[in-house]
């Protein structure tokens, strides 16, 4: 069986394969829970990718439920799962896929001289035989099986040439070229994919991918190269995020494709208009937040501050927009609700955001709704998201704020009184702090007893006015784990413990939850 007999082939085609739940996720601080995973993956079925990367289902038990479950629960994308060359990798990956409707197995192993000597310790031909044998047990479970040579573009031409020529006659469907470090250039990365396209057996009869990281700045342009040279799929992550400085940003390659079509006259199966929702349904998740100049999806894409911008923008907006605002999903107006609405108009709106939510999750967001409408004139969308993602992520939370009470004043020593559940258990106890937030911060420590520091602390305000919801997004490390979380409240000082909360019932879970490593 070719690649052709299973997957979309035509010339002006390019699948998408994103990785965010698997590269995307080991971003640091970006862990998230097996729910927080399948809300992730819901979406990117209805952003329209080609392929979902699971996880690693060899990593930990939590990571082996999370592949199965989303390659058991999604419709229409193809569901992977990473495996190593080891056979017993591949096998936990087919177990886990098995019975899916639409599945298959990317293994992977290091093919410069750098990881075969210093990582792998291994000659090139034990390299080319453990590839071999990888790929032909993998084609036991699935015809659908993908193979990368990790830290391909520091290797020698003439041995991916090899190594690659070898797998396709083992069975491999997709040859992933990944940049593991960043470190090529789009003049490097065409003509290396030129090459393979030409000098590997039945080059013609497979799908040439890459998987680019952001090192050096160039993701985006080294995946652009690869399609220009004949590449026909793209790995990526929803807003970029991944190892050390992220992989190719999905919104970016997508929009460059369709930005300038007349260019490159490519087509992809995005929805383009699931673009900001998905990436706002990923800082949310993950408590990673997207810098105010981001491409596609920053704050500042599409905001005008300079006279003669504006001037120009109210003439025509094609004068400084080369794409408009609503053909990524971001509304021209974002008012909404208000306290007068019902249950009905709610569920409608979080509808049309892109939700999900079952009967018992409304319920609890259409409560936190109305109380925050008694206190807003107006809810925004973002204030909307905000109240679903903290409800839902206090579903299995080992650490809930149940009330905070702070003290503090020119002439007073700040004190925060604080009341926690903790694993079902009410638990309140009083600190002091050089200031409210820190206070606060020390009481939430000394309940829990989680041995960490705070590693970054930011606020933002989630819409304009006075009455606002405050946003903070804190970092914190523990023993050499980082996680990241998110909060949301009128008051500052209430969502600064909310996020704290957030981040530490993620450290606790990635305490229970330890994982094997695995990058490309």
């Amino acid at each position: 069986m070719t690649i052709k007999d299973n997957m979309k082939t035509e010339p002006n085609f390019i699948r998408i394969f994103d990785t965010t739940l698997r590269d995307g996720e080991q971003s640091p601080g970006c862990t998230m829970t097996g729910e927080e995973k399948m809300m992730m993956a819901q979406q990117l079925a209805r952003l329209g990718v080609d392929t979902i990367e699971a996880g690693f289902a060899a990593a930990s038990p939590g990571d082996f439920e999370s592949v199965r479950d989303i390659g058991h629960t999604i419709k229409g994308p193809m569901v992977v799962s990473l495996a190593r060359t080891r056979l017993d990798d591949i096998d936990q990956a087919a177990e886990a896929l098995k019975g899916s409707p639409n599945w298959g197995i990317h293994t992977f192993i290091g093919s410069s001289p750098l990881h075969m000597k210093h990582k792998l310790n291994m000659t090139p031909d034990e390299v080319v035989a453990a590839a071999v044998k990888a790929v032909e047990h993998a084609r036991r479970f699935t015809p659908r099986v993908e193979f990368s040579p990790e830290d391909a573009t520091r290797a020698e031409p003439e041995f991916l040439v090899r190594l690659l020529s070898e797998v396709v006659r083992a069975g491999a469907t997709v040859l992933n070229i990944p940049d593991t470090v960043g470190y090529t250039t789009p003049r490097e990365m065409n003509t290396l994919i030129r090459r393979l396209i030409n000098e590997v057996h039945q080059g013609d009869q497979v799908v040439f991918s890459v998987h680019c990281h952001n090192d050096l700045g160039l993701a985006v342009a080294n995946s652009m190269a690869a399609v220009e040279a004949g590449a026909r799929q793209v790995e990526c992550t929803v807003n970029g995020i991944g190892e050390r400085a992220g992989n190719a940003s999905l919104e970016e390659f997508v929009m460059v494709l369709k930005t300038r079509h007349q260019v490159y006259g490519l087509e992809t199966a995005i929805r383009t208009e699931h673009i900001y929702q998905s990436s706002r349904l990923l800082t949310q998740l993950t408590g990673m937040a997207v810098q105010a100049n981001k491409a596609i999806v920053g704050a500042n894409a599409f905001a005008h501050e300079a006279g003669i911008h504006q001037d120009g923008m109210l003439k025509n907006p094609l004068t400084y927009e080369i794409m408009t605002p609503e053909s990524v999903g971001i509304k021209a107006s974002n008012l909404v609700l208000g306290k007068h609405s019902g249950r009905h108009a709610l569920a409608q709106r979080i509808s049309q955001m892109g939700y999900e939510l079952g009967s018992e999750e409304l319920n609890r967001v259409f409560n936190s709704f109305k109380r925050l409408a008694d206190l807003k004139k107006i809810v925004y969308d973002e204030d909307i998201e905000a109240l679903i993602n903290q409800n839902l992520a206090a579903d299995n939370a080992r650490f809930s704020l149940k009330s905070l009470l702070v003290t503090s004043g020119t002439h007073t020593t700040p004190t925060a009184a604080v009341e926690l559940e903790v694993d079902g258990q009410t638990i309140r106890r009083e600190a002091a702090g050089d200031g409210p937030v820190d206070a606060a911060l020390n009481t939430i420590k000394a309940i829990t007893g989680m041995d960490c520091r705070l590693t970054y602390y930011k606020v933002n305000s989630i819409t304009g006015g006075t009455d606002a919801q405050g946003e903070v997004s804190v970092g914190v490390e523990s023993h050499g784990m980082n996680v990241s979380g998110r909060g949301t409240d009128l008051d500052i000082v209430v969502a600064s413990a909310k996020a704290f909360l957030n981040a530490l019932n993620r450290l606790a879970w990635r305490q229970t939850h330890p994982r094997k490593s695995a990058i490309l």
